[in-house]
């Protein structure tokens, strides 16, 4: 991009890589870094020179430079007075890191006079943050060369050698320069030096002379200042005052003071420092003071008197001034003492201990400064050896010294330090005097004492210390009268014993006994007694709490509250250092309630000591929340509700809600005083209270508080007064945590709709805290970065700049949780509103927000500000485009800036690079700016686009290049979101953008890499994000192979494909998939961190797979033993993952793989030829399912019994029989509980559906199951009910001996549960997949008798029978006949199809258990007598394939019932006579319609529509696209597949009803045997008539019926003949098609001679037939019979099919090779047999 990174670093940027904040954080880079720098460094300030001709020569003669940027070179360089090519460089470092417009604007800018000076004052501040960053950079060095536990100590220490010295030298010259120098003017520096910025320029000389003195005190502190060089430095300071006589002091205004005292305090330090105080005490201890470095330089400590002899103006003085006097007191104590006396003085007039605490105060606290804590460290050398070299009296106030010990013993290892020492030197004799006065004075004490504790070991000594108190010091205005004392009144005795306090009987007190000794100093204010006298002073401190409690209301209640304070603030100290201590301090901290009630009560509450209350119970209620909320409560202290709180609306009311004693405290007295330490300890206590578990058990509680704060503190607390500078900030702050801390609380466990959490986000929604919370946000990057440069410290980690910065991200932070949490609803809320609502000139929050990204301090603040924005662009209506107005482009400079940074912060990138994702898809333009392509040739037409400049492509690309990967710049996380956002490019089909990444040079290559990688095994993953990498380049690869077709994909993509399967990568990734899915299975999903990156890779893994299927040449995938080896890792995998029925993660997982087993069972079927046994894990499996979580657990049950319906099926096409299974019983059992569980379900929501009157839906597509819990069970084509009965059915096709089932069937009520179910779902006409199922099911078992007759027992025909009349509502006249025989497709499910299932079951019932069901049967045909009639009348009118499955299935049935002639004739004997008529007809019927063709067709296309196709044409079969007369080819072939389906349909429905006439008729051999036949049981079934009939209805079916049929199928034998030998007009038809409709065609002959001859003889043999009736059939049936003879003899002679014997459909099962004789044979019987009937009727 347009400016590339820089050969020279900025400092800032310099800075930036030392602390840890960049991307290099590595020790040898950092190491790399300061040896590059290190010169840099030393030359401080003089790194910057100042102009020079020669430089100026330079900079024009280089061609590099652009010339405009010359120009504004040197005019930078007559501004700044800096060198010319530095200038450019400083220009340069600008433009990349702070500029805030586009390259594009950039040449304007230069060109305009107006802009062009308003871009040199930018220079003018960058340059000075860029020289302070170097100072900054020494000062980090120094800081911590020496710290252990920094992570860069090695190479700081090395660049420090380095440094060493000549460090110093360069930099007090530097200071010297600082000093004296002139203030620019307009005519040296040009006319915008005006007077402001001149203010500026000394303003920044001033910073970085407190920088440089800070930099050299911070030196001194490790290394030795030689004599001359103290002299030197104290000339210096003395001449500049301690930094108050500045060379420009004309300058100095009010807001420079903090500056200038800085100055001052380092100037004395480092004086101090150089004395070496230490090192002194350390040789007067040990009486070696000959080897201080002053001991042998006495011109030096001459000049050094005589020097200091001047000082005492200034209080800057006052340490120095004291230091000279220990040493020159140490060290030659003879000589001079008036001079060191007088300088003693003065150090003591100027107050040197109050200057000392109010220095420390000023240098901040010691936390992480490393400033202050080397401060104190000297202050504390030089503390320690005034107080153990000079009596105490001599040395002022007490108070004042201990004020200063307090304030130094702040530094964290100096309390250590102080325990260790012995308490006769140093501090300790001060706590010795301050013991001395105690409890008199109980002040001074634990003032001290809660300075020396820092840690726990520190604390226990504390505890200790105080427990075991020695003295009890009083003081007695007089004598008093239970006293003996000594003649010198210098020691007393107590005459009686004396409890100390006036408290009542049985209270913790006092008791000093009898015979106590006490000596007696006389004072001012009269008797001072110190008595020999031990007690514990914890004990003496419940006493002062319980005698403030008895004063409360009293005059007395200030005077003890003085007194009790210090104990509250050492509790405090000591339970928040050492909980442990906290049980022995128990009677003080449960008395802290009281205190807490009765000192808010009062007329003038001592705020200082609530605040003081309150801190100690924010310590105890971290540990223990629910004790200090239990007692809290009762003390009225905290705001409560005086009814109970039920909606959210009356909470914000704040109807019934009380302020509490704390809500008067703030009103009344804290805002007006404008001092809040009780407003800044509640929020913190109740922070507490939140985090301790009291969020989500006690939220109702502390609803009242927490509004209190929503309602009265958030949207008004920066209005409040404020006396002290900082107080508003920390308040925001605290507010903002607690808001924060609810946000972040698990909603498990909160039952109610009102929780804090929901009161908090509503507030926030709609409500002016959120409004306050916005306004937070809406600060700004600018106001952040003025307060930032304002601080006066060396940019430490406190101060009001990182107090703000932490307010900015806590409300990014509650903002985000807050649009996260909220639940959806249609309104838009006030802060949705507020956050999106566009104002001008950029003006709007959004841009804020976007602006963030020039904020160089805090790396999380721009980072959390983009999380925001990314959130707000997925969940808010507006374009972040046009929020960014005419910035925009500017911003998303910056934003690629960042992005392509080599050192900038990972996270930061990681993500921009999120929010551009989501952008893809949410936010057109803003992704279309980013994207930045331009048009090929600048053509508007041109649809190819190139890369712009400033295009995020750019940086993607770089990231995903396989030679970055690995840097330090290109982390997996970070190549993650690259990756991602390109699948967010795909997905969305950007396809200018792909178009252009297409032509990039290997991009397939690069982008595919990480799939050529091998990864670490699942067990030692230390980087999840590699496998969301992985999935990710699947993905992408998967969509491109998806959406384009295979001839258009990129050659390298196809190159890619071709070397993932030569490299063995299928086999590597199914492999490690396994083994991912095994370790999941093996930890449960607990034990391992990336289960959302696991199930990314699992998903990615199937995505490919089941692409595969269909595009196996593309992707290379037409191996078949990879694809088996991947199909049984699949099976393996989903077996592990479910088999752990127990963990969520494992069964999401299993599910998913579950699809991808289905899918591959479905598409790969040579899989299941080879495969090994895939039943028994699949069984496994689904045992294991069976008792997981079953809501969850729906679909993959569904899916797993679809996997072993297919593996059935497969194993039945495979094997001629059944094959042996061994895993059946167990199988069989599993299913059918699911089966009857599921029944049952189903039952129940019929039921409830049809009480309630919902109806079910019935053909829904099911795959939304897999999110929404189901409240009612549904009927579903793939649910669980109807693929267990399917499955059921399939196991019972294996179990041919019926074993399995009988013993299910003792265990499990299951096929009552089925007819119950299948009855109700009947009668309510629903459930039609599951009645599909269950009668298919049923059906199956009908077929063996045990089965049958389980079926028959459990009472099918109740079931069946009556409630199958409403799927068949029959009207009077004739029109249901369409709607009863609907021309949808037979294959599909509908309620025609279930009363056809029904039929096919009576007659398997019928046909297996004969008898036994017999009168059922008879049962079922009189209720459907109506519906039977109708479809047996229908085949005439209506061809239709399911009205010709009706009918085939009814003839079935009648032919089954036909067996029962008698039975049926003695029960429903008209039925019988009517059924038999219709049969005739039938046979009518389908003989004229077999016989004509062409009518047929007619019939066909006309009454149906146009022809059925056999089957969907295939899509690449399309009509052809010019209109033409003549019927395509395979429109003709189409019409004829369709008639030969009819044609075969009839053939079936003609052969069963001639076998069904054959029993309704007598048995030829019997009626021509049996001479006693009762011929009268017989109906005549055709009339006398031997002409062909007509198709019409009013002709009654005749012998001519029965002739034509023969002729019929003689004739169609003969074209099957004819269709045998190859022909190419008969497409399609082979032997293997003709051999069943040869043998109905046989069967139908036969069993129409056998009716025919029947029929004939019944005539001849029938009395009441006319003798000349009779001899007209003999010669017409003679003649018609020869003829037909002679055609079977012709016919028999070329050999024909077997016909099957008896009355059942013919599936021959006989071998080919021998049929031809057989047939000969039995075609032979079938000729002789009607030659002797012929021979019969001419006799």
């Amino acid at each position: 991009m347009a400016a590339a990174e820089m050969c020279v670093r900025s400092s800032r940027e310099l800075w930036t890589i030392l602390i840890g904040r960049s991307a290099l954080r590595d020790q040898t880079q950092i190491e790399a870094e300061l040896d590059r720098n290190w010169e840099r460094l030393l030359s401080g300030l003089s790194y910057y020179k100042p102009p020079s001709s020669a430089s100026a020569e330079k900079l024009k003669a280089d061609k590099d430079v652009a010339p405009p940027m010359k120009d504004f070179g040197f005019r930078i360089s007559k501004f700044l007075g800096l060198d010319e090519q530095q200038s450019v460089q400083i220009l340069q470092c600008y433009l990349q890191e702070d500029y805030r417009g586009t390259r594009d604007a950039l040449k304007s800018v230069l060109q305009d006079e107006r802009q062009s000076q308003a871009l040199l004052l930018k220079v003018f501040d960058y340059y000075y943050e860029e020289r302070m960053c170097m100072l900054r950079c020494v000062l980090l060095l120094l800081t911590y060369f020496q710290d252990e536990r920094h992570p860069y100590r090695a190479e700081y220490s090395k660049c420090v050698d380095k440094l060493e010295k000549e460090l110093v030298f360069k930099y007090r010259h530097h200071f010297e320069l600082l000093f004296r120098a002139e203030a620019p003017s307009w005519e040296t520096h040009g006319n915008l030096m005006t007077e402001r910025q001149v203010s500026r320029w000394f303003l920044q000389c001033l910073r970085e002379q407190a920088l440089l003195l800070e930099i050299i005190f911070l030196y001194y502190a490790y290394f030795e200042m030689a004599p001359n060089d103290l002299l030197a430095f104290t000339k210096i300071f003395k001449d500049q005052g301690f930094g108050s006589r500045q060379t420009n002091r004309h300058l100095v205004d009010k807001s420079m003071d903090a500056l200038i005292d800085r100055i001052g305090y380092f100037s004395s330090l480092i004086l101090v420092e150089g004395m070496d105080i230490d090192f002194l005490h350390k040789c007067a201890l040990e009486d070696r003071t000959e080897e201080h470095q002053f001991a042998n330089t006495p011109a030096v400590c001459k000049e050094m008197d005589q020097l200091l002899q001047t000082f005492g103006d200034i209080p800057h003085h006052a340490p120095v001034l004291l230091a000279w006097v220990l040493l020159r007191h140490t060290l030659s104590p003879d000589e001079s003492s008036p001079v060191i006396r007088r300088i003693g003085n003065t150090s003591l007039q100027l107050g040197v201990f109050q200057y000392l605490t109010s220095m420390l105060k000023a240098l901040g606290g010691s936390g992480n400064n490393c400033t202050a804590s080397t401060a104190r460290m000297c202050v504390y050398g030089l503390i320690s050896f005034v107080i153990t070299s000079f009596e105490e009296d001599a040395l002022g106030s007490q108070q004042h010294l201990i004020d200063a010990a307090c304030e130094v013993l702040a530094a964290p290892s100096l309390a250590e330090l102080f325990w260790e020492t012995k308490p006769t030197l140093g501090l300790g004799m001060i706590l010795d005097s301050a013991m001395g006065m105690f409890p008199q004075k109980i002040g001074p004490l634990l003032q001290l004492l809660t300075a020396l504790l820092s840690d726990k070991s520190t604390a226990k000594r504390v505890y200790s210390f105080l427990d075991k108190m020695s003295y009890y010091t009083e003081v007695y205005k007089r004598k008093p009268n239970d006293i003996l004392s000594h003649e010198d009144e210098t020691i007393w005795r107590r005459q009686t014993p004396k409890l100390i306090y006036p408290l009542g009987l049985g209270q913790t007190n006092l008791r000093m006994p009898l015979g106590t000794l006490g000596q007696v100093v006389l004072g001012e204010q009269g008797y001072m007694v110190r008595w020999d006298y031990s007690y514990s002073c914890w004990t003496l401190f419940t006493c002062e709490i319980e005698m403030l409690l008895h004063v409360v209301s009293t005059a007395d209640v200030i005077q003890h509250c003085q007194r009790v304070k210090p104990i509250l603030d050492l509790v405090h100290k000591v339970i928040s250092t050492d909980w442990s201590i906290s049980d022995c301090l128990l009677p003080i901290t449960s008395r802290i309630y009281m205190l807490l009630q009765r000192l808010t009560s009062v007329i003038n509450p001592p705020i200082d000591v609530i605040a003081s209350c309150v801190n100690c119970l924010t310590v105890l209620a971290a540990r223990m929340p629910a004790k200090v909320w239990a007692d809290l409560h009762h003390t009225g202290f905290l705001p409560f509700a005086s009814s109970p709180v039920t909606s959210i609306a009356q909470s914000i009311s704040a109807e019934g809600m009380k302020a509490g004693n704390y809500g008067n405290l703030l009103i009344l007295i804290e805002q007006p005083q404008g001092e809040y330490a009780v407003t800044i300890a509640f929020l913190r206590l109740i922070t507490t209270l939140v985090k301790g578990q009291l969020g989500s058990t006690q939220n109702k509680g502390l609803i009242p508080c927490v509004l209190l704060v929503l309602k009265e503190m958030l949207p008004t607390y920066h209005k409040w007064r404020y006396n002290a500078y900082g107080v508003r900030e920390r308040i925001g702050c605290l507010i903002l945590e607690l808001i924060h801390a609810i946000l972040n609380l698990n909603p498990e466990g909160e039952g109610s709709a009102l929780s804090l959490q929901s009161l908090c986000i509503y507030s926030l929604a709609n409500t002016e805290a959120g409004q306050a919370v916005v306004n937070i946000m809406g600060v700004g990057v600018d106001t952040i970065d003025v307060v930032m440069a304002a601080q006066p410290s060396s940019g430490g980690s406190e101060g009001p700049g990182q107090m703000l910065i932490q307010t900015v991200k806590l409300a990014f932070s509650v903002t985000n949780n807050v649009i996260r949490l909220k639940p959806p609803s249609d309104n838009v809320s006030p802060l949705e509103q507020a956050l999106t609502q566009h104002g001008g000139h950029g003006n709007n929050l959004i841009a804020i927000l976007a602006k963030y990204i020039y904020h160089k301090h805090d790396p999380a603040l721009p980072r959390l500000a983009i999380q925001l924005l990314k959130r707000l662009a997925t969940v808010a209506p507006m374009s972040v485009y046009a929020c960014l107005g005419s910035d925009a482009a500017a911003i998303r400079d910056a934003f690629l800036t960042r992005l392509q940074s080599k050192t900038e912060d990972m996270r930061i990138k990681v993500m921009i690079l999120e929010f551009l994702t989501i952008a893809v898809e949410t936010q057109p333009g803003l992704i279309e700016l980013f994207l930045n392509l331009e048009l090929k040739n600048g053509a508007e037409g041109s649809k190819e686009f190139l890369l712009g400049e400033w295009s995020c492509l750019q940086v993607v690309l770089e990231l995903i290049d396989s030679r970055q990967q690995g840097k330090y710049w290109c982390p997996p996380l970070l190549h993650r979101a690259a990756l991602s956002f390109l699948h967010a490019l795909w997905q969305d089909r950007r396809d200018s953008a792909i178009s252009v990444l297409h032509t990039k040079e290997k991009f397939w290559e690069n982008l595919a890499t990480p799939l050529f990688g091998t990864l670490p095994p699942p067990s030692e993953t230390t980087e999840p994000c590699i496998l969301e990498t992985c999935a990710l380049v699947m993905k992408i690869i998967c969509l491109e192979i998806y959406y384009v077709a295979s001839g258009s994909l990129e050659k390298s993509l196809k190159d890619t494909l071709v070397k993932f399967s030569s490299s063995k990568r299928y086999e590597y990734w199914s492999m490690y998939v396994t083994s991912l899915v095994y370790h999941m299975a093996e930890t449960e999903g607990d034990g391992i961190r990336s289960v959302t990156e696991c199930q990314m890779l699992v998903s990615a893994w199937r995505m490919l797979l089941i692409l595969s299927t269909s595009h196996s040449d593309v992707m290379q995938l037409t191996d078949g033993s990879v694809r088996e080896q991947l199909f049984l890792d699949v099976l393996s995998g989903t077996k592990a993952a479910l088999l752990v029925p127990m963990s969520v993660p494992c069964l999401r997982l299993g599910s998913m793989l579950a699809t991808l087993l289905l899918i591959l069972l479905k598409q790969w079927k040579s899989v299941l030829v080879s495969a090994p046994d895939i039943l028994d894990p699949l069984a496994q499996v689904l045992e294991s399912i069976l008792q997981a979580d079953q809501q969850l657990m729906e679909r993959t049950k569904a899916k797993v019994f679809s996997a072993l319906l297919s593996v059935l099926q497969s194993l039945q096409q495979k094997e001629d029989e059944p094959p042996h299974i061994p895993q059946l019983p167990q199988l069989l059992l599993s299913v059918c509980e699911t089966a009857q569980e599921e029944t049952l379900a189903l039952l129940d929501s019929t039921r409830h559906a049809a009480v309630f009157g919902e109806s079910v839906s019935e053909d829904k597509d099911s795959m939304e199951t897999d999110t929404a819990p189901r409240a009612l069970h549904k009927d579903q084509r793939d649910g669980v009910c109807v693929l267990a009965l399917h499955l059921a059915k399939e196991l019972c096709k294996m179990d041919v001996e019926g074993d399995h089932w009988l013993q299910v069937m003792r265990k499990l009520p299951v096929i009552p549960s089925i007819l119950g179910t299948l009855e109700l779902s009947l009668r309510l006409k629903q459930n039609l997949h599951f009645t599909e199922a269950a009668l298919h099911l049923l059906l199956t078992m009908s077929h063996t008798q045990q089965g049958a007759a389980a079926v028959a027992g459990a009472g099918v025909i109740q079931s069946i029978c009556l409630p199958l009349l409403s799927v068949h509502e029959i009207s009077t006249n004739g029109a249901s006949q369409s709607s009863g025989f609907s021309r949808k497709s037979q294959d599909a499910p509908s309620w025609p199809g279930v009363y056809r299932l029904s039929m096919s079951l009576m007659e398997s019932l019928l046909k297996t258990l004969r008898y036994n069901f017999l009168n059922d049967a008879l049962d079922f045909v009189g209720v459907h007598q109506e519906r039977i009639l109708q479809c047996l009348n229908a085949v005439r009118t209506v061809q239709s394939l399911a009205c010709l499955d009706e009918a085939d299935h009814t003839v079935g049935f009648l032919l089954q019932l036909s067996h029962f002639c008698k039975e049926w004739q003695f029960h429903l004997p008209q039925l019988l006579r009517d059924v038999q008529v219709n049969l005739c007809y039938l046979c009518q019927t389908c003989t004229y319609l077999l016989h004509s063709k062409k009518m047929l067709r007619h019939y066909l296309q006309t009454k149906n529509g146009d022809a059925i196709p056999a089957g969907p044409l295939p899509r690449s079969q399309r009509a052809p696209q010019t209109p033409s007369k003549q019927p395509s080819s395979e429109e003709e072939q189409a019409e004829h597949r369709a008639l030969q389906t009819v044609q075969c349909s009839l053939l079936k429905i003609l052969s069963k009803t001639l076998a069904a006439l054959r029993h309704f008729t007598p048995d030829f051999c019997q009626i021509l045997l049996d001479q006693s036949l009762d011929l009268a049981q017989y109906n005549i079934l055709f009339v006398l008539s031997f002409t062909t009939p007509a198709f019409e209805s009013d002709v009654a079916p005749s012998f001519g019926t029965l002739l034509a049929t023969i002729n019929v199928s003689l004739s169609m034998l003969g074209e099957v003949e004819k269709k045998k030998e190859p022909a190419p007009s008969n497409v399609g038809s082979s032997f293997e098609e003709t051999k069943p409709v040869k043998s109905l065609l046989m069967f139908s002959m036969e069993n129409c001679f056998h009716v025919l001859i029947s029929q004939a003889v019944r005539y001849l043999k029938d009395p009441t037939v006319h003798l000349r009736d009779k001899q007209r059939m003999k010669q017409e049936l003679s003649s018609e019979l020869s003829t037909l003879l002679s055609s079977l003899n012709r016919y028999f002679r070329r050999g024909s099919p077997s016909s099957p014997a008896g009355g059942l459909l013919p599936y021959p099962q006989g071998k080919p090779s021998a049929s031809g004789s057989k047939s000969r044979l039995e075609g032979q019987d079938l000729i002789q047999l009607v030659q002797a009937f012929v021979k019969h009727v001419q006799r």
